[in-house]
């Protein structure tokens, strides 16, 4: 998965949480919870949502580099062909 495909999945995923949420307005590393009032139920969701999209399998320990627009595309960039 390329760098943009990532971004795709990932700003699809968040829509699926939060579909309201102002995508053009979040900054590459924002926090996803602070940015866009997710809380803690919304991001597990969000880690669900991702990881069943790209059948990548998200551990508890990976869940810190899930936070935000880059960490979450380097993320998947790293972990799928």
């Amino acid at each position: 998965m390329n760098r943009a495909d990532a971004l795709h999945v990932v700003e699809e995923s968040i829509i699926q949480v939060v579909p309201d949420a102002d995508l053009a307005a979040l900054g590459p590393d924002d926090a996803f919870r602070d940015a866009l009032e997710m809380d803690s139920l919304d991001f597990l969701s969000y880690i669900e949502i991702l990881g069943e999209r790209t059948g990548v399998r998200i551990d508890d320990a990976d869940t810190p580099q899930l936070t935000t627009l880059s960490g979450s595309a380097d993320f998947l960039v790293a972990h799928t062909p």
